[in-house]
């Protein structure tokens, strides 16, 4: 980390004219800027009002081994400064999305990232081993859904299952593994270590937050499902924490999600650590956010004097500070 002065990168300024490399590395991978879709809310038909190739790279609505119908509905709504879902993630599977959907991305030059979820470790490690085909350029693994081996609870819960199925996901591909980790976990640093560990080459921090809201007119739960994910502004504080927490444990690349609805959000989750940044919810609410983003992000290199987008990575002014976590607490 940087303690005070100039940021690394950082000069007097940038002259008007000069361009901003926008360009970022996720271990083999170079993406062409820094924002992506996060998972699950991005989809081919989003082509039509985003174009592909302005994009770092695209991330794949979750696929699962098999046919999945979904959770109950109503699967979606509304919370200040935010929404709840509990979508139950359904797909048509792998076999479908390898004949059907991949196909329609083949001719787009910005890598495709497929975003996979298993119910069991080698249910995960067989499907990336069917996922590593050509115009897969990486996997993000979605640890955080629950392992029927642990009783339900979500590999991303705790270190050692997420060791174990991450180590078997490595073992049956060499595409660039991305781990998708969960918020609801007391000590989310731990689990990057043990990612990185068993050989993952970036982590994602992170996923939505466990959350509950009750209708008063009705008195019943507002989603079909009870509870459901808590995404949105209302969960960025929480996210750069946990960004923050994980790049100073870990040296593989941090991907930021979490509230991301503007280039100030990008910027604070890479001042934070994360080399790169995925904008969810905020799309569905301007389906050309993750564009406006991208501009801003350019902008404000330009006006602090980054030549880079990259130097902004873990340039936060904190090496002087004392962090005591139990104090911040309570």
């Amino acid at each position: 980390m940087v303690g005070h002065g100039t940021p690394p990168g950082a000069g007097p300024g940038i002259a008007a004219g000069q361009t901003i490399d926008q360009t970022v590395r996720i271990g083999s991978l170079t993406l062409r800027n820094a924002v992506m879709p996060a998972s699950g809310t991005f989809a081919e038909n989003l082509g039509a009002v985003v174009p592909f190739e302005a994009l770092g790279a695209l991330v794949t609505k979750t696929v699962t081994p098999q046919l999945r119908g979904g959770n109950p509905t109503p699967r979606v709504c509304e919370v200040g400064q935010g929404m709840l879902n509990s979508i139950g993630i359904p797909s048509k599977g792998l076999d479908h999305f390898v004949a059907e959907t991949l196909p329609l991305y083949r001719d787009v030059p910005t890598p495709l990232v497929v975003s996979v979820s298993a119910l069991s470790a080698d249910a995960f490690a067989d499907a990336v081993r069917r996922l590593d085909v050509p115009g897969v350029a990486a996997i993000e693994a979605n640890i955080s859904c629950p392992n029927i081996e642990e009783d339900g609870k979500a590999f991303a819960m705790d270190p050692r299952p997420t060791a174990l199925v991450v180590e078997k996901m490595r073992r049956a591909t060499a595409l660039p593994l991305w781990v998708k980790l969960s918020p609801n976990t007391g000590d989310i640093a731990s689990v990057a270590r043990a990612a990185e560990a068993a050989g993952a080459d970036a982590v994602v921090v992170a996923n939505t937050i466990l959350a509950m809201s009750i209708d008063i007119e009705t008195m019943r739960p507002r989603l079909g499902n009870v509870m459901g994910g808590l995404s949105g502004p209302a969960i960025k504080p929480i996210a750069v924490r946990m960004v923050w927490q994980c790049a100073r444990a870990v040296k593989i690349p941090v991907i930021g999600c979490g509230g991301i609805s503007t280039a100030a959000d990008a910027v604070e989750f890479m001042l934070a650590g994360a080399t790169a940044v995925q904008v969810g919810t905020a799309t569905f609410v301007r389906p050309t956010a993750m564009l406006t983003v991208i501009d801003g992000l350019v902008d404000y290199c330009r006006r602090k004097g980054f030549p880079r987008v990259a130097a902004l990575t873990g340039a936060i002014h904190d090496a002087d500070l004392t962090v005591d976590t139990h104090e911040a607490a309570s």
